[in-house]
């Protein structure tokens, strides 16, 4: 049996024929394993849809309760047969509920990662090696430019601009999901206990993360607080925000941002960003590499992002690697500014 008689790419994304799935489709379909909820993985519409229970839950809480025809959960470490093929779900260490998908049948084991990152994180279960045959990795940060660094060191910079500008409110602007809740523990292990304060369309997913026992301290909604309050206070809100008219209820704001998109320094200035923060929830350069190489897979199948630079690596590390270019996974997507809960 071949890779392509277990998995193969459709235009509505990775299908598995032996089990009439497919995997994070860009379409709706009639059965779906989805491996984290960002919206470009995660979409509503579907007949049938297996993911973790966070996965599942957070979906509810962004498309509403219908948004497939059932749902099953699904345990990390479960194995579930489908037709011709049993699959298997592994932790991703990308948010919240995230992971990888084994497909197995007739002996061979093809892992499709979703997003990925193998760096601690207090927010989500760490990500677990699946050696394999076949590896589908994101391609997201794929280029040697793109080297993270450790996220303490820059919640550290973030700090010392709170202690250095003590009348001024610091706005980080971070996905919803995952990102933004990710930023609030870093806070704490830093050792900041005042409260952190959140844009409205922060708090659902925020309350949802804190149900599934992630600790995040004292937090207060923005739309409770007079501006003179939040002179020295840092306030996590969508990227979205930091150039909305929201902001002018904040004494002098000084805008950070927190994506792995902060080590292009031309990218911040473009976006107005004064304090950027290098915190990705995708593994960066090194991380990729040496996931893929850890899989023990020979075959590489590269999907999400700088799809070239890492086909070629892998082609001069002596393993066959191909692109998917499959349309429709990018950034995950920003909650609207002008969230109902600040109107």
């Amino acid at each position: 049996m071949r890779p392509e008689d277990i998995l193969v790419p459709t235009p509505a994304g990775v299908c598995c024929k032996l089990g009439a799935f497919h995997i994070d489709p860009t379409r709706p379909v009639e059965r779906a394993l989805i491996t984290h909820a960002h919206s470009d993985h995660a979409r509503a519409g579907h007949g049938a849809v297996l993911a973790t229970q966070e996965t599942l839950d957070l979906m509810r809480l962004r498309y509403g309760e219908n948004f497939a025809g059932t749902t099953q959960a699904a345990a990390y470490g479960e194995s579930v047969a489908l037709g011709g093929a049993k699959v298997t779900f592994h932790p991703a260490g990308h948010v919240l509920g995230s992971a990888q998908i084994a497909v197995e049948a007739s002996g061979l084991r093809v892992v499709a990662s979703g997003d990925y990152k193998n760096v601690a994180d207090p927010t989500c279960v760490p990500f677990e090696l699946v050696p394999c045959d076949v590896f589908i990795t994101e391609a997201t940060f794929a280029l040697p430019v793109f080297r993270h660094g450790e996220p303490g060191g820059e919640i550290a910079k973030l700090l010392r601009s709170v202690a250095l500008f003590p009348e001024r409110a610091h706005l980080v602007g971070a996905y919803s999901l995952g990102k933004a809740q990710r930023v609030i523990a870093l806070l704490r292990q830093a050792g900041y206990d005042a409260p952190v304060y959140l844009h409205g369309a922060m708090e659902k997913i925020t309350r949802y993360y804190e149900s599934r026992g992630i600790a995040l301290g004292e937090l207060r909604l923005v739309s409770g607080a007079t501006k003179p309050n939040l002179a020295g206070t840092i306030t996590i809100c969508p990227p979205s925000a930091l150039n909305d008219l929201w902001t002018r209820r904040f004494p002098d704001p000084l805008a950070a941002f927190a994506s792995g998109w902060m080590r292009v320094r031309a990218r911040a200035r473009q976006q107005g960003v004064a304090l950027p923060l290098v915190i990705s929830d995708h593994a960066d350069w090194d991380g990729l590499t040496a996931t893929i190489a850890a899989t023990g897979a020979g075959e590489i199948w590269v999907t999400h992002g700088q799809e070239d630079a890492l086909v070629h690596w892998c082609g001069t590390h002596g393993l066959k690697a191909r692109p998917l270019d499959i349309v429709g996974y990018g950034d995950e997507d920003d909650e609207p500014a002008s969230g109902e809960a600040e109107a």
